[in-house]
């Protein structure tokens, strides 16, 4: 067995029992990288050197109870990280070089972590897929024809491809989850608040959190604990709001999976009234299979009935819109953004202030009525995603109306989750006739990961398809 066939926490393990070191894990992942890069697109920017010191490093002054100490992961491209290129996955940011880290890196690199580059996003972060004309796009391991999703969907290629154990990425309206279901990957969203350096509250809407990608529900948790308690637990937290309920650790309740809960099913979703959504067979498939082994191991199962939100589409499209007007990009450098991003600044720029705060409101009450609809049960089960995995070219680069309802129809299950602050966990269950995986998604009460942890091991010990690899591998 090799080293990259461990799970992440199978060489945490190894680690703490000196059977290898942070150097030697780092140049093991370091020659995956090198020899499959090119052909996944999964990391933008690669730093062997850096990354060798600061595994020395790591080995020689980071106390080893630190919870990712000597684990290799990589910075998704949103991030700023102090020396090496961020470029945000935009042309306009080609030779940007930041002198400060930002609050997360700062944050795994206390936790022990060992950053070996940086993984490819989309542009600004702005689209559910990783193919913009600042680098190659990122590729679906199992099926290199298809995209590995996005946001962050560098960082679930390289997860799946096994370049790297696991990986933080950031999920504002399913970024994490969507590239986690489409590389047969476990991703985690948090509550709003949870996670102190990446908790969502500073962010309009409170959309956009930091979480895990990883292979295994046991591994994602590992990697949560070490973004919410980076020296341990307690978590230091930055603001006066958090997630309810305790932070953790949860990788006790991933190892243990245990309890019997009560969980509803939905197959409607808020977007359905402005879009035509349609849940392909192979998603609802992987929905039906989630269905009869949580019945098998005794949960109690309930169909939701359907909710319309009519003001949902309109709403969302506001805030989507308005963020992209931040972009720090003016003048003649809108030239060098991609046809999408154009039309977002543009039409986010646009939007006037009274109808910014009108939406803001009408997601609060959303917010409010999604968590009273979910408060009988444990967790809400939904597809993952409503379609397989797209073909790298599928989205239309130039028509924004389009490109939008193209995402959409794609992911109808993500960005709700978001907007009302929950938990969610993404866990692949099937397999296509062609071999590309198909998962669910588990949303939680707010502040419940350590359920979703339990939940998302006993699914996983049922179908064990973890330990499946794709033919790259």
């Amino acid at each position: 067995m090799e080293l990259h066939d461990h799970t992440a926490l199978e060489l945490h393990r190894l680690l703490q029992r000196r059977e290898v070191s942070p150097v030697e894990l780092a140049a093991h992942y370091l020659a995956r990288i090198e020899r499959l890069n090119l052909q996944v697109g999964a990391l933008t920017t690669v730093t062997p050197e850096a990354a060798l010191e600061r595994a020395a490093r790591v080995e020689r002054e980071i106390p080893m109870a630190r919870p990712l100490w000597g684990l290799p992961i990589a910075d998704k491209d949103l991030l700023r990280r102090a020396g090496v290129p961020s470029r945000f996955g935009s042309r306009a940011f080609t030779d940007f070089v930041p002198d400060d880290s930002d609050e997360l890196v700062r944050d795994v690199d206390a936790a022990g972590a060992v950053s070996l580059g940086k993984s490819s996003t989309p542009e600004f972060g702005l689209p559910s897929y990783t193919e913009g004309l600042a680098g190659p796009p990122a590729r679906n391991p199992w099926n290199l024809s298809l995209g590995a999703g996005g946001s962050s969907g560098g960082a679930a290629a390289a997860v799946a491809a096994g370049m790297l154990p696991f990986a933080p990425g950031s999920d504002g309206g399913g970024s994490i989850r969507i590239p986690a279901a489409s590389c047969g990957l476990v991703g985690v969203k948090p509550s709003r608040g949870r996670v102190p350096s990446g908790s969502g509250l500073a962010s309009l809407a409170g959309l956009g959190v930091a979480g895990p990608i990883a292979r295994t529900v046991a591994d994602a948790a590992l990697l949560l604990d070490g973004l919410v308690a980076p020296l341990g637990y307690p978590a230091a937290h930055r603001f006066a709001v958090r997630a309810p309920g305790d932070d953790g650790p949860f990788l006790a309740a991933a190892m243990r999976g245990e309890g019997r809960y009560q969980l509803g099913v939905m197959t409607d979703s808020p977007w359905d009234e402005a879009y035509e959504i349609a849940i392909d067979a192979d998603a609802r498939g992987a929905l039906d299979r989630a269905v009869a082994e949580f019945e098998a191991i005794g949960h109690g199962i309930e169909q939701l009935a359907p909710s319309p939100e009519p003001g949902y589409a309109p709403a969302f499209r506001t805030i989507w819109q308005s963020g992209a007007a931040t972009i720090p990009v003016d003048g003649d450098d809108e030239a060098l953004l991609e046809p999408l991003t154009r039309w977002l600044l543009e039409q986010g720029r646009q939007v006037p202030a009274r109808e910014l705060a009108e939406a803001l409101s009408w997601l609060a009450g959303f917010e409010e009525r999604v968590i009273r609809r979910f408060s009988s049960y444990d967790a809400v089960l939904t597809p993952a995603l409503a379609l397989t995995p797209r073909a790298v070219g599928w989205y239309d680069p130039d028509d924004g109306e389009r490109n939008f309802a193209q995402q959409v129809q794609f992911t109808p299950f993500t960005s709700f989750v978001n907007v009302s602050g929950l938990p969610a966990i993404t866990v692949p269950v099937t397999d296509t006739a062609d071999g590309v995986p198909m998962g669910v998604q588990l949303i939680g009460r707010p502040g419940g990961e350590a359920v979703l942890f339990a939940l998302g091991a006993q699914l996983e010990r049922r179908v064990r398809r973890w330990q499946r690899h794709p033919s790259i591998w």
